[in-house]
């Protein structure tokens, strides 16, 4: 075969769009795998090394803590960063990040440590490393067991006493979460209740005095509830504070650390393999199943997993009826005609509109004018505190549906297009009305092409943040828009996002090298919460169109 009998055979442009392909796959799996090792890496239980290091005034210094990184930087940049290297020194010298922790003595979590003025360097098996709920890590070596101020093991005879006093701090500290967020959350959402029927009845001039005798005894019922588990809270609390385990950190100072702050304690150095899959195990289910603290960069993220699935969810919910409707009076109804065809123009051109156009116009009309003025019909004894007249999911979902709407439509007027002519005209014949070939037979044929637009809907909404960030996205939430109080879905709250979570945390934190390895942790659950969902999407429509493939042939 000759080369233009070869290029005319359209040859050459399949093996380019192969080639493409093939690239732009390995592009993707490559960046997944660096964010892969990037992000869950850093749940692996580091080595604690002790090291002897001169800085730059030529002092010697004692650390203690992790490498992070390590990378081979020019000397010059070194000099000028002012730490004094020797003139036979090489051209690229190695620098280490260096986790030292315990921010409540240093005021820091890391510093860069130039490999040439390290001294010495050891793996003590001592070592031990602390999570704590606030401050951060500590790294140092257990001196004594202190509960209720008496001295209770010192030594080695730490690790044995240690143990069931840890379980005993975690279970007290899920009994005054527990009691914390659920139970007096619970009154104080009933009380709050409570207020505002009372000012209801106050507004409409309603003077009765067996409502208000039932408001007051309600009022007082819950109060005697609050101040029992109060009570109970400050009993708890104070066995909380009993236990105490005092550590030295590598300089030499003893700092008190109280097991209620503890999340959990190990020596990394000392730990077999099987051990550090464990940890790893629970540190990774943490993440994805525990709060934020520390302003975001530890703990979890359930709260943003939580929040950015129910937005999606009903988001969909919103989403799929509307673009169905407008895309079946489109086809099937409108005349086609000049005006159609500047509908489909300016339905299509909406597709390309910023995302940050359509939070501004969520926040202007769903907000201020729709919200407001359900809070004026609806909730005027809340007033002047906002109900729905502030962002919240219900308006992020809403103002997500807008945006999304455009692919929804065009979609499903693909998949209606795709179905023959004879097939309504069957039904016709048949004695159906056209609504009713349209519900029984049309719009079933046409829902994979609907499932197509609802997941690529799907897969947009997930991942944009601008608009969020003016109609319902926080940093930190303090309720879940999901709980056990009636009416038990509250669209009106604000909630977490994995997206706003990760511009949080990459972009705003204090502490950027404590969530860096974060921001990769919660970019990969976020293109893992994407592809599930996705997934369960591509699942429908996969069994709808072999459900109704029969009809189509």
């Amino acid at each position: 075969m000759s080369i233009r009998a070869w290029y005319s055979s359209g040859t050459p442009f399949v093996w380019l769009t192969a080639g493409a392909v093939s690239i732009s796959v390995i592009m993707v799996v490559g960046l997944l795998l660096m964010i892969l090792a990037r992000g869950l890496g850093h749940f692996w239980p580091a080595e604690l090394h002790l090291i002897e290091y001169r800085n730059a005034d030529g002092e010697t210094q004692t650390l203690l803590g992790e490498i992070r990184e390590s990378e081979q930087v020019p000397a010059v940049r070194v000099r000028e960063a002012g730490y004094p290297l020797p003139d036979d020194a090489p051209e690229l010298v190695t620098r280490h990040l260096f986790k030292v922790g315990n921010r409540d003595l240093y005021g820091f979590d890391f510093r860069s440590v130039v490999g040439l003025g390290i001294t010495g360097e050891s793996l003590p098996a001592g070592a031990t490393a602390i999570e704590r709920r606030t401050w951060g890590n500590f790294y140092g070596f257990p001196v004594r067991l202190e509960q209720g101020g008496e001295v209770i093991a010192e030594g080695d005879a730490v690790w044995e006493k240690l143990p069931p006093l840890v379980e005993r701090a975690h279970a007290l500290h899920e009994e005054i979460r527990d009691l914390e967020q659920r139970q007096i959350g619970a009154i104080n959402y009933e009380q709050e209740r409570v207020r505002l029927a009372e000012r209801r009845l106050e507004l409409e001039g309603i003077d009765d005095p067996a409502a208000r005798q039932e408001i007051a005894e309600s009022r007082a019922a819950l109060q005697a509830r609050f101040e029992a588990l109060q009570a109970r809270l400050a009993e708890l609390r104070e066995q909380e504070a009993r236990d105490t385990l005092v550590m030295r950190s590598a300089d030499g100072r003893e700092v008190p650390v109280a097991l209620a702050n503890l999340v959990r304690i190990y020596r990394p150095n000392t730990m077999g393999v099987m051990e550090k899959l464990g940890f790893y195990g629970s540190r990774l289910w943490e993440f994805v199943s525990d709060e934020p603290r520390e302003a975001n960069t530890e703990g979890g993220i359930f709260p943003a997993i939580f929040g950015t699935v129910m937005m999606v969810l009903i988001m969909s919910v919103l989403v799929t009826p509307m673009g169905v409707v407008a895309a079946v009076y489109l086809r099937e109804y409108a005349r086609q005609g000049p005006v159609t065809r500047l509908i489909r123009i300016a339905v299509n051109n909406l597709a390309g509109v910023p995302s940050i156009v359509y939070g501004v116009f969520g926040l202007g009309f769903f907000v201020y004018f729709l919200g407001g003025n359900i809070d004026r019909l609806f909730f005027p004894e809340a007033l002047p505190a906002p109900t729905f007249g502030t962002p919240g999911i219900l308006w992020a979902s809403l103002t997500l549906a807008i945006l999304t709407l455009p692919v929804v439509i065009v979609s499903t007027e693909e998949g209606l297009a795709r179905i023959p002519r004879s097939i309504r005209e069957g039904s016709l014949a048949l004695g159906a009305t056209k609504a009713e070939t349209l519900w029984r037979t049309v719009l079933p044929m046409a829902s994979p092409a609907m499932m197509t637009g609802l997941i690529l809907a799907v897969a947009r909404a997930a991942g944009e943040v601008a608009p969020l960030m003016l109609v319902g996205v926080v940093k930190l939430a303090p309720s879940l828009p999901l709980d056990g109080n009636f009416p038990f879905l509250h669209l009106e709250r604000k909630f977490m996002h994995l997206g706003f979570h990760i511009y949080d945390v990459g972009f705003q934190s204090p502490n950027v090298e404590a969530a860096r390895p974060l921001v990769y942790a919660t970019s990969f659950i976020l293109v893992l919460v994407i592809v599930v969902l996705n997934l369960t999407a591509i699942a429908i429509r996969n069994h709808l169109r072999e459900k109704y493939r029969a009809l189509e042939g």
